[in-house]
């Protein structure tokens, strides 16, 4: 580090064969620290997968609330929720790995701190590294052991799926329905306007969007056999083929690092 002037004209040898025996490369420039940038960075890595994390543990905390209860984290048959209320299921991985996402977070702000030191360096940076540095890591590996657990048990509740799909009485299908209209030749500008009107009016009636449909002039244009495709299991796009592409991507990506 610095001008390497106590090494002699030796001094970019030196570094160069400490460097390979190490494997590292070295810093381009430094004074008497290798500046603090690169620690910044790589704790805003960290913080970003940590966020990852915290996201799809957000999602399933959300999922396994009572009134939606889509999905649970892996309930052991002897494992106590709570102390005092025996019927609790609470997804207590995924709202620790949100927990300590937190923690993960609050360690950017002192990473960027160190990177303005004075002059050649002072010693702030120091403390606060030792501190930030290791128990970021140990956060995050914590945090994802707890994912791995999560996912690797998730429960499914099909049932209540369907049931949450249905939950609008099928308003979440107004958009493929104003696509059928102009398939079956209605300008889409004028689809538009009457699926709005029809979707508005089941919407204030507490009424199924498809029955309203069934009343409507949009029946010129449209059949029984076309009423009852309008399903939201059958509206899933590419979803699967989606899927299978991000799975084929990880795996490759995984097989890569064990060569």
């Amino acid at each position: 580090v610095g001008t390497m002037a106590s090494f002699g004209e030796k001094g970019l040898e030196i570094q160069r064969l400490v460097m390979e025996d190490l494997g590292l490369k070295p810093a381009r420039i430094s004074n008497q620290i290798i500046q603090r940038d690169v620690y910044a960075e790589l704790m805003a890595i960290l913080a970003l997968i940590a966020s990852t994390l915290d996201k799809i543990a957000l999602e399933i905390r959300n999922l396994q609330r009572t009134e939606i209860l889509e999905v649970s984290e892996p309930f052991g048959k002897k494992q106590v929720g709570s102390s005092t209320m025996p019927h609790k299921r609470n997804p207590i991985r995924s709202e620790k790995v949100s927990g300590l996402a937190r923690v993960i977070y609050s360690n950017v702000i002192p990473a960027l701190l160190n990177n303005p030191l004075w002059h050649e360096r002072d010693l702030t940076n120091s403390s606060v590294e030792r501190v930030i540095l290791p128990e970021t890591f140990v956060l995050l590996d914590e945090m994802l052991k707890s994912i791995k657990k999560v996912l690797s048990g998730l429960e499914f509740f099909p049932e209540n799926i369907k049931r949450n799909l249905y939950l609008t009485k099928n308003l979440i299908m107004a958009e493929p329905l104003m696509l059928k209209l102009t398939e079956k030749g209605m300008g889409r500008q004028e689809a538009h306007e009457l699926v709005r009107k029809l979707a508005m009016k089941a919407f204030e009636e507490g009424r199924d969007l498809l029955e309203v449909v069934k009343e409507s002039e949009a029946m010129v244009y449209l059949s029984e056999d076309d009423l009852n495709s309008l399903k939201p299991e059958n509206y899933i796009g590419l979803a699967p083929q989606i899927v299978d592409s991000i799975i084929a991507y990880i795996e490759e990506v995984e097989r890569r690092e064990r060569t």
